[in-house]
């Protein structure tokens, strides 16, 4: 028997799954900086690129994950993302900098988001997509093999 796996449907499901119940799988993310180990996401509270990334790596829809939006913009658009102009549900946006940090996160649908919650729990939530107003959607991006 050969199967097709649906990847928007798949996709789509494991965005909407990371904010049901407390996720604390991204929270975290070690590294050594001059020979001390350090938490690089802060225990959540810098944690939405490597969210992002994860679900887009799993996905197959990037290289690697990554600690920063930055990072992920960058692979993404190596990867076939393009900017377009209207969020539609799965849509990755790009929200402006707050605190000298770029925000990064999925369109839900009926002006929800879904993102990794800086301010915090630390773990992905479902929220309005601008925040309440108080966050401008900068960029927003697709990808072809979702349509």
């Amino acid at each position: 028997m050969t199967i097709k796996l649906l990847k928007l449907k798949n996709y789509l499901t494991m965005i909407s799954n990371s904010a049901k119940g407390e996720n604390n799988m991204f929270r975290n993310l070690f590294g050594l900086a001059e020979n001390q180990e350090v938490d690089l996401l802060d225990n959540g509270g810098k944690s939405c690129a490597v969210f992002v990334s994860a679900v887009l790596y799993l996905q197959k829809l990037i290289k690697d994950i990554h600690a920063t939006v930055e990072s992920t913009e960058k692979d993404m658009l190596s990867f076939g993302w393009q900017e377009v102009p209207e969020l539609k549900v799965g849509a990755v946006i790009v929200w402006e900098r707050q605190g000298g940090h770029l925000h990064v996160g999925f369109y839900a649908g009926n002006d929800k988001a879904i993102s990794n919650a800086s301010n915090s729990s630390g773990v992905p939530e479902v929220h309005d997509a601008t925040y309440g107003g108080t966050r401008k959607i900068e960029r927003i991006y697709w990808h072809k093999s979702l349509d």
